[in-house]
């Protein structure tokens, strides 16, 4: 499209940009949905981001849009939903053929909000197995023989693949992080509690929140606000340089020498831009959170899952039977409840660590998205830091020994995350 005597290719823009070009007419919805629908007919049979797509059903509400006159915060821009997440007009499968053809017949409370603000849904993204360890057909954009992650693998591919602006995971271990990592976006999980999760399949209630997958630090900041259901706020400018703690945590050790270096080149070059950085040990025992967040989230899972369980056994995949079911089983409730004390008992004591430090930098992953489909390569970087509660951001700023993406990790404290987006927008404006 030509705008202002320059082409531009709607699909690129980001959600920010293009709900502001929708708002003054430069270009409308259904121009928008178009140039997306066009990249994924390019792209999807490569990539295979999506799991349910209805071409016709999204023009016909891009053009209702336009004609409706109404306006929004992303009025008319296009939106994908991981297919855990209810939708009145398309399928949630929940990447089982158990669930083939399950309508919920209403929206979940985070579709319902992202409509409110004006946004028009273009399809489900694929997920894995209930969100699980199961792979689905989805490749990473950036290296087709390598994985995107999961278990948000469908909404990182897509929106990385310029198909669509802004996604919609969900994470209760790494599965917005990780994939937003492998797939080079910005990838964020909210504090704990934050946004109403009704209409999203329950994978660990005590660990689960909603994920954004964006292409700019400005549009996660505003579907945050969009999916709490409050006036946006943009991204606020510090008028100081943060105090950083370069936070390498027990799992350091897991991750690759080439991103070790580059997430120690980085924090460097913050320091030299003025920032205070201080190396900072997380305290004693919270190293036991790997293994608490396994039983927890595993625990709760099964549970979840009893009518699948005990009546759709041979539906279910032997990844998952032999993982976290198999787990999930076997965690005695006294294991569980000490595990949930444990959780409660380190989330009061990170208050120490807030009193040295506005944010925690290290690695998003522990290195590039692995070759093969190992989608959850890496898991033990993000327990921790999810059963914390805490809220997280990985900006797509490093690479890993074969060039591919990494992303740089932020970790705020828990409903600091407007805090956690200025420093990681003074950060981006120093490295990117």
């Amino acid at each position: 499209m030509n705008i202002a005597g320059e082409t531009v290719r709607l699909e690129t823009l980001d959600a920010t940009a293009l709900a502001r070009g929708i708002a003054a007419g430069a270009f409308t919805s259904e121009a928008v949905m178009r140039a997306c629908l066009d990249r994924i007919a390019e792209r999807e049979p490569d990539v295979r981001a999506w799991a349910h797509l209805d071409a016709e059903a999204a023009l016909a509400a891009a053009r209702a849009f336009d004609r409706s006159g109404r306006t929004g915060p992303l009025g008319g821009v296009p939106f994908g939903v991981k297919d855990i997440i209810d939708t009145a007009d398309l399928p949630t499968e929940w990447g089982t053929p158990i669930h083939r053809g399950r309508r919920a017949g209403r929206d979940a409370a985070c579709v319902a909000l992202s409509r409110k603000a004006g946004a028009v849904l273009l399809g489900k993204t694929v997920t894995t197995e209930f969100a699980n360890l199961h792979v689905g057909p989805t490749r990473n954009p950036t290296d087709l023989d390598r994985t995107p992650g999961g278990s948000s693998s469908g909404s990182a591919a897509a929106v990385a693949d310029f198909m669509v602006p802004l996604a919609i995971g969900t994470q209760t271990t790494g599965s917005t992080v990780r994939p937003s990592s492998f797939c080079g976006i910005f990838g964020y999980r909210p504090t704990y509690g934050e946004h109403r999760l009704h209409g999203v399949m329950e994978a660990s209630g005590s660990l689960d929140t909603l994920g954004i997958c964006a292409r700019s630090l400005a549009d996660v900041a505003l579907y945050r606000d969009v999916l709490l259901g409050v006036p946006p706020e943009p991204v606020g400018r510090r008028e100081r340089p943060p105090r950083i703690g370069l936070c390498r945590t027990h799992v350091w050790p897991q991750v690759d020498p080439t991103v070790q270096r580059r997430v120690e080149e980085a924090v460097d070059r913050l320091a030299r831009a003025g920032a205070s950085v201080t190396e900072i040990e997380m305290p004693a025992g919270f190293e036991a959170l790997t293994d608490a967040h396994r039983w927890i989230s595993s625990f709760e899972f099964v549970r979840n899952l009893a009518w699948e369980i005990e009546t759709r056994w041979d539906g279910i995949s032997d990844t998952l039977r032999g993982g976290r079911i198999a787990d999930g089983l076997d965690c005695p409730l006294a294991r569980y409840i000490a595990c949930i004390e444990l959780a409660e008992t380190c989330r009061a004591r990170m208050a120490t660590v807030w009193e040295e430090v506005d944010v925690l930098v290290g690695a998003a992953a522990t290195g590039e998205a692995p070759l093969g489909w190992d989608a959850f390569a890496g898991a033990d970087l993000y327990k921790m830091w999810t059963a914390l509660h805490v809220p997280a951001l990985t900006l797509p700023l490093l690479e890993g020994p074969n060039g591919r993406p990494v992303g740089l990790h932020f970790v705020g404290a828990r409903h600091g995350d407007r805090a956690l987006f200025a420093c990681a927008d003074w950060a981006w404006r120093q490295l990117a």
